[in-house]
């Protein structure tokens, strides 16, 4: 098996990466939402249009 990020071989300490920073950069591509499944559902995309709305009209 090798790491997602850098394919290098995994270390079972940090599997399924190779290190803990192949693990840190995995974690971050998560919370930056590189991983998010796109939907097709009217009731998601009515949602995220209003979130973003609600984003624009903030001050900034």
């Amino acid at each position: 098996m090798t790491c997602p990020i850098c394919q290098k071989p995994t270390d079972t300490r940090f599997r399924p990466f190779c290190s803990k920073r192949c693990a840190d950069v995995d974690l971050g591509k998560w919370f930056g939402g590189d991983y998010a499944v796109p939907s097709q559902d009217p009731e998601d995309m009515e949602r995220a249009f209003e979130e973003a709305e609600k984003e624009r009209a903030k001050p900034h």
